[in-house]
């Protein structure tokens, strides 16, 4: 074990071996100043993130004239300083950590492999070991290997989307500010850290916060799921992670031609508007978005009743939106196994055939469904018969799910980016062949006219 404070010196062997970067090209950087500091010419602990971001820089491609004239304003630095640790700093090899925690190295590498520890060339420190330590304590209260692995998963991948987000908000709407206040060089670089500065500290309790409030949600379920099996309404898991519960698919009917017909930015603007209602019906009804990937959602309910109004809820609220796709979704209530932040099985895999099965307004569910959601109030289910789902073997019968409510009134659909629109929502009009077809934009009515052989 050799411990370095923050402003130890480094020799070029050492850096070299923390980041993988041969000597003589570790020479040559720091002969242009890359690494190193100015005055004394040394090389510390900061250093090896610097070495990693110059790395980065030139793997995409970016010149290393660029390189070296972002150094030169200071574009590397700010972050370092109030992200990084300033306190002494203790490598261990993975044989030494392993048995400084008493942890077996197999599961040691696993740990290391879940953490994503394993991309970088620097030895474990004392915060990875005192992390380790509280893995320790997890197994001693009889929480499995697997299920701790799990969870690490989760806690990168999601932290990693968090990561991702705050830095979005800087790169979208802090540079550009600072950018057009005229900024640039190392008043730029000074600008920048001078922002981070402020928004870092408000970052960590936010997060603490938001996780607060969605574990108190998620205790508050468990106590209902542990009740339940304890009074004998539903079964006990078998397996470890298998529960029962509703899933639901649900996106819009027409996204792709939309996005094609006008372009991301206004399609990004739609989808925003149905993240909105789907996350607020989502909460209201007691269920949580397990994952959305572009215009389609993942949402897991503890109960098919509260599924199935959310999904009318959602379907309800898009139709009354000005200028929108219409929604469709497919609900299937079962049983399922939470696996690391996600939901899987075989009937997941029913639920989201269902959604692509559906059409345009259309709430597609599983007898199952219709069992365990038949006595709510205004709802009607209409039998469609059995049919195939697209992969799965056997036929399922299935239902649409109406609500007995008023409908929502008619609306024309541009046939080129499939919108709905009102009737005072409509911009041009085209009658063909005995047809009146409406359109949202001017653009969509030339599409219509220069093909109208592919918008059938």
């Amino acid at each position: 074990m050799q411990v370095l404070n923050v402003g130890d010196s480094l020799t070029i062997e050492q850096l070299a071996r923390y980041t993988g970067e041969p000597e003589e090209r570790l020479r040559d950087w720091r002969s242009r100043g890359i690494i190193g500091h100015p005055d004394t010419d040394t090389l510390t602990l900061d250093d090896v993130e610097r070495a990693q971001v110059v790395q980065l820089l030139l793997r995409r491609g970016i010149a290393f004239e660029k390189v070296a004239d972002a150094v030169g304003m200071g574009l590397l630095d700010g972050y370092q300083r109030f992200l990084l640790p300033e306190t002494a700093a203790a490598e261990y090899s993975l044989a030494e950590a392993a048995e400084i925690v008493g942890m077996d190295v197999d599961l040691l590498r696993r740990i290391v492999d879940a953490a994503g520890w394993g991309g970088r060339v620097l030895a474990l420190t004392d915060q990875e070991i005192q992390f380790m330590r509280n893995l320790k304590v997890l197994a001693q209260l009889g929480i499995p290997q697997e299920a701790v692995l799990q969870t690490i998963r989760v806690y990168v991948d999601a932290l990693g989307r968090v990561a991702d987000a705050e830095q979005s908000l800087f790169r979208f709407y802090v540079y550009p500010r600072l950018l057009a206040a005229g900024l640039s060089g190392s008043q730029l670089a000074e600008a920048s850290e001078r922002t981070g500065e402020q928004l870092f500290p408000l970052i960590e309790p936010a997060i603490l916060y938001f996780h607060r409030l969605a574990l108190l949600r998620a205790v508050r379920e468990d106590i209902v799921i542990h009740l339940a099996e304890e009074a004998g309404l539903v079964a006990k898991s078998e397996a470890p992670g298998e529960v029962r519960a509703a899933i639901v698919f649900i996106d819009l009917s027409s996204f792709t031609p939309l996005a094609e017909a006008m372009g991301d930015v206004a399609a990004a603007g739609v989808l925003e508007r149905f993240s909105r209602i789907v996350r607020s019906a989502t909460a209201a009804w007691s269920g949580r978005v397990v994952k959305q990937i572009g215009d389609a959602f993942m949402l897991v309910f503890p109960d098919a009743r509260s599924a199935v109004a959310c999904a009318l809820e959602i379907e309800s609220r898009a139709a009354k939106e000005p200028q929108f796709p219409a929604v469709r979704a497919g609900i299937h209530w079962g049983s399922v196994l939470y696996r690391e932040g996600d939901y899987v099985g075989s009937n997941v895999n029913i639920a989201s055939r269902l959604a692509n099965e559906a059409q345009r307004h259309q709430v597609i569910v599983t007898a199952e469904v219709r069992k365990e959601a038949h006595d709510l109030p205004e709802i009607e289910f209409v039998r469609l018969g059995k049919r195939q789902l697209k992969g799965l073997s056997g036929k399922f019968d299935l239902f649409e799910v109406r609500s007995s409510a008023a409908p929502a009134a008619e609306k024309a659909v541009d046939p080129v980016c499939g919108m709905e629109l009102g009737p005072g929502e409509i911009t041009a009009r085209l009658s063909l062949e005995g047809a009146e077809r409406a359109f949202c934009s001017e653009a969509c009515l030339r599409k219509f006219v220069a093909a109208p052989e592919s918008y059938a």
